[in-house]
């Protein structure tokens, strides 16, 4: 009866999700256990009903030596006597896990699906078909929530989605059995006489989902026979709602975070506003559109962020992928390297101000000028300051901050802590070290781009004034 029916549900599950156009070449991925072979049979059977053409791919791992090759040869042997051509090769996957410090899974989905990308592109297509059933599903889930997960995490695996590397061509995945049982496969192979192939390595506890499959399902299926089919359940629910949000983080996104070059910038308060769900799914999404994989970021990075932008400024982050997160006070950073914001030049050591005339260091022109009388004076940006001459004198210089500076800032009647007024002034931490000082020996007068010490300030008693210009190079 199961083998009757399958190949009618297959059907409809394709059509119903609308995963293969007529007249499409479909890459098949077959690693010639039960579940491949009983998907390339029974797309073979609807290959005439649905109007494809079908090439079969397999990969050799190199993992399990003799049993590997027997697989290869036997994936090569059923495409012929099937008709179907095949494309078949071998990749070194412990190599690539070495090069790239992942587990031996992640190694291998990740060579695996650049081999597809590669023989898709050659044939020409950007589709393959992959044998995923609703055990896969059901175990799939299990993993993500011991690990750690967010509802991305509790969707599972999708009927259909997409699968793009740094080096590779984009490729769609389809999964046609993602509601069929690992039973039913079973049993559609035996009433085929197909005689797959069984992987020894599947019954190693050494991996997770092996683990998960042999010990814990089990115990699951005491409790509840249908937890597969309930769990499946579960996830296409999540896929609902999750498409919903995807909708809304599509809607808001460009006013909440932008990309910049090697990262990201968020907007404080935008992002604030955001309800909790569309800020967890609007940092996976953009991480996501950045990297083109999450395949390190977890849920614990993705709440790490929304709590450091939930505190006060200049938090930092280390994240996956040599990424860092930079929190300030209008615009948080999440990017490779330096905070890019940190665009004010680093000012090494002390300069002295050519007065009048213009001095260059370090990034920085600086012109100085002196005006007689103290009429018509407008400040035209934070980076010009008018100063009574005769308070000052000539003998100024630029430095960076030190540990106990003081100033009395304008319009105060004491000094201050020259850090206090950074953060009360809400000058971004990366900025701090470089905001040039013009001092006359050890008092600031102005901390340029902010504010001038009053004791400076150009009044009517003002006979002559400087006026200082920064500008960067």
């Amino acid at each position: 009866m199961i083998a009757k029916q399958l190949p009618h549900r297959v059907e409809r599950f394709i059509t119903e999700h609308s995963l293969i156009g007529k007249r499409d070449l479909l890459l098949v991925g077959v690693s010639g256990g039960v579940d491949s072979v009983c998907l390339l049979h029974i797309l073979i059977t609807l290959k005439d009903r649905l109007k494809i053409d079908l090439h079969v791919a397999h990969l050799n791992h190199q993992l399990r030596n003799v049993e590997s090759d027997a697989d290869a040869e036997y994936v090569f042997r059923l495409a012929r006597r099937l008709g179907i051509d095949a494309t078949i090769d071998r990749r070194d996957v412990q190599e690539y896990q070495a090069l790239n410090r992942c587990s031996l899974e992640e190694a291998a989905r990740e060579v695996r699906y650049a081999f597809f990308s590669e023989v898709a592109e050659s044939i020409g297509t950007r589709t393959v078909a992959v044998a995923h059933t609703a055990n896969d599903q059901a175990e799939t889930i299990l993993m993500h929530l011991i690990r750690g997960t967010g509802l991305s995490g509790l969707r599972g695996m999708r009927t259909l989605s997409r699968w793009n590397m740094p080096e590779t061509k984009p490729l769609t995945i389809i999964r046609p059995l993602l509601e069929i049982s690992r039973h039913e496969t079973e049993s559609y192979c035996t009433a085929h006489a197909l005689d797959p192939r069984y992987d020894s390595s599947n019954l190693s506890l050494q991996f997770l989902r092996n683990r998960v499959r042999a010990e814990i399902m089990p115990q699951l299926l005491e409790y509840n026979p249908n937890v597969v089919e309930s769990l499946s359940r579960t996830a296409r629910i999540i896929a609902d709602d999750i498409s919903y949000l995807d909708d809304e983080t599509a809607r808001i996104s460009e006013s909440v975070i932008e990309e910049i070059p090697h990262g990201l910038a968020i907007d404080n308060k935008a992002f604030s506003a955001v309800p909790p769900a569309i800020k967890r799914h609007l940092l996976r999404s953009s991480l996501r559109n950045l990297l083109g994989s999450l395949r390190d970021i977890e849920s614990i990075h993705i709440e790490n962020v929304i709590d450091i932008l939930d505190q006060p400024a200049g938090k930092e982050l280390s994240l996956p992928y040599g990424l860092t997160f930079f929190g300030d006070y209008e615009k948080s950073i999440i990017s490779r390297g330096e905070n890019p914001l940190s665009l004010l030049p680093i000012i090494e050591e002390g300069h002295s101000l050519n007065i009048p005339g213009q001095t260059a260091f370090t990034g920085w022109q600086v012109k100085a000028e002196i005006i007689e009388g103290n009429a018509g004076i407008a400040t035209e940006n934070d980076f010009t300051a008018h100063l009574d001459l005769d308070a000052v004198g000539t003998d100024l210089t630029v430095r960076g901050r030190k540990d106990g500076d003081r100033f009395q800032p304008l319009g105060m009647s004491d000094t201050k802590k020259l850090q206090d007024f950074m953060v009360d002034s809400k000058i971004p931490r990366a900025w701090r070290d470089r905001v040039p000082l013009v001092c006359e020996g050890e008092q600031i007068i102005w901390v340029v781009g902010w504010r001038i010490d009053h004791r400076v300030r150009v009044t009517d008693a003002t006979r002559r004034i400087l006026r200082l210009e920064f500008e960067m190079e």
